[in-house]
């Protein structure tokens, strides 16, 4: 589990019953929504709640660094709640599926310090990209 929840609480953050139901909608593993799937699954639990909540709370969420906003080939955002976790994503080709990865290493060193050109790397984003189980199968 990402510990969205547990992690918002510690920081104080005042828990409003629409930021609730979107922290529960973008709380677990191998979560990663647009916003308008976390907005469908919101407005499932809580009618009222609007699009323009959603996504003010995603950007708050995103602002914070509690949620990183991930892109995939021109895909529509989507959010990740384990942003607290070093980890990269494998990407379904096909149909978009992304899960998340904890490859052992250090991808900092695997970049040699000539090919750096005077960077101070501070972040790696990798995307493994394949065919899920799924869609070979289809």
């Amino acid at each position: 589990m990402s510990d969205l929840l547990g992690r918002l609480r510690g920081r104080g953050w005042r828990m409003t019953a629409q930021r609730r139901v979107v922290a529960e909608v973008l709380d677990g593993e191998h979560v990663h929504l647009t916003a308008d799937e976390v907005l469908a699954r919101a407005t499932a639990r809580l009618p009222e709640i609007s699009r323009a909540t959603v996504y003010n709370t995603l950007g708050e969420l995103v602002s914070l660094g509690e949620v990183a906003e991930v892109s995939t080939d021109g895909r529509a955002k989507r959010y990740d709640p384990n942003a607290h976790r070093p980890h990269h994503h494998l990407v379904c080709s096909r149909c978009g599926a992304i899960r998340d990865v904890h490859p052992e290493g250090d991808p900092l060193t695997a970049l040699p310090a000539a090919e750096r050109y005077g960077f101070a790397v501070d972040a790696v984003e990798v995307t493994y990209r394949g065919v899920c189980p799924d869609c070979a199968r289809a």
